[in-house]
């Protein structure tokens, strides 16, 4: 059973709220979970310190325990200081397509 720590979509129609939960990664995203961590408001701005709010001595036992983040979460947490993200590298995708062809050419 693999754990993931990920955000499910709450609120309504074109007003999205999201709790960050734990859940069993073969659940649906807005299905069963196993804990909730806290939750995100994408609606409000940057810089409102309620716009994100997570229990972070829970996310830390998670963590401890195993539970791999979601990308999103990742970004929440390399924020709060907790877990380090990795930056993505994908040089080839970085290339302008016409140049990528010569190359290959």
């Amino acid at each position: 059973m693999s754990v993931v720590i990920r955000l499910a979509r709450a609120g309504t129609k074109k007003r999205p709220v999201y709790h960050v939960v734990v859940a069993d990664s073969r659940f649906p995203r807005d299905g069963r979970f196993i804990e909730r961590l806290g939750h995100f408001n994408p609606l409000l701005p940057k810089d409102n310190e309620a716009r994100l709010k997570l229990d972070l001595e829970k996310v830390k036992a998670w963590l401890a325990k195993g539970a791999q983040p979601s990308d999103r979460v990742a970004r929440f947490l390399d924020a709060a200081g907790i877990a380090k993200r990795t930056p993505r590298n994908n040089p080839e995708k970085s290339v302008p397509r016409k140049e990528r062809k010569a190359a290959a050419a």
